[in-house]
């Protein structure tokens, strides 16, 4: 597969690089602040970098007809009409976070919220001090999730990958969930199956959740 990253340079362009590479696959397509290295035609393309790159991102997408994976965070409803309209030209993959974990994490919820009905809940989520978005798009994805209205709580110290817990309490016990990603590998493991996914699938846009679960 010949794939493009859009945020090379970065830490998670880096990871996805890495992981990508051990699979055989080849980089033909580099862009990041210092601009655009175009070696080949990709037939995907993963940014996971920034809201102010998806412009130039959708536009490159179009130019090579190639497939997105995006796991920016930050986006808002300007960005999402961007990628519907995408959407129906070329298969678009975008989620807030790639992590199988937390993708099973959030089924769960679901479920469990419709036991635990008259229980107070909120979600503390910790994540990197370079991390510009508070909330963390993956906190909304559980709120979501949750189907409520909840307190999130944010905080934003070292190197920390990302740590989501979600507490539930009523007058006598609590109940903890958490999900802690070890490494940015397993985002970029997640952005390999989904790239794999987007490659000769018909337009559309699709969850990370159908990439993993079909149409469950």
């Amino acid at each position: 597969m010949k794939y493009g990253i859009v945020g090379f340079s970065g830490r998670m362009g880096q990871e996805i690089q890495k992981v990508f590479s051990e699979k055989g696959h080849e980089l033909v397509l580099k862009v990041d602040v210092n601009g655009v290295e175009e070696i080949g035609s990709p037939e995907v393309i993963v940014d996971f970098s920034s809201p102010e790159a998806l412009t130039t991102t959708v536009n490159l997408c179009r130019k090579y007809k190639s497939g997105l994976v995006l796991g920016t965070t930050g986006l808002t409803d300007e960005h999402f009409k961007l990628l519907k309209e995408l959407s129906n030209e070329i298969p678009v993959v975008q989620a807030y976070n790639f992590s199988i974990g937390i993708n099973v994490l959030k089924k769960f919820l679901a479920e469990i919220s419709k036991i635990l009905t008259d229980w107070d809940v909120e979600i503390v989520e910790t994540h990197h001090r370079f991390k510009k978005d508070a909330p963390s798009g993956t906190a909304i994805l559980l709120k979501e999730a949750l189907d409520k209205e909840i307190t999130i709580h944010s905080l934003r110290i070292g190197g920390v990958p990302g740590d989501h817990v979600v507490v539930f309490g009523n007058i006598g016990e609590t109940i903890e969930i958490k999900h802690r990603a070890i490494s940015r590998t397993v985002f970029a493991i997640g952005a390999l199956k989904a790239a794999e996914f987007v490659v000769n699938r018909r337009a559309g846009l699709y969850s990370f959740e159908e990439v993993l679960f079909g149409g469950e």
